[in-house]
């Protein structure tokens, strides 16, 4: 049985702070392979929750 995890904010918001964190982190880290794959992942985080925001947005309807 799987435990239900209750989420202390939305998904989009979570997924914008570990964008914001992950790019903070990199920038740390001097160019090279480390530092494009954090920057890769920020990117993957920021479109994941642009993708959210489309999704829940009232605009979108389903089809009929």
């Amino acid at each position: 049985m799987r435990r239900k995890i209750i989420q202390s904010s939305p998904l989009e918001i979570r997924l914008t702070e570990e964008a914001k964190r992950l790019r903070e982190e990199a920038r740390k880290l001097p160019a090279g392979p480390a530092r494009e794959a954090l920057i890769r992942k920020a990117r993957q985080a920021e479109t994941g929750s642009h993708m959210t925001e489309w999704l829940n947005s009232p605009g979108l309807q389903s089809p009929k």
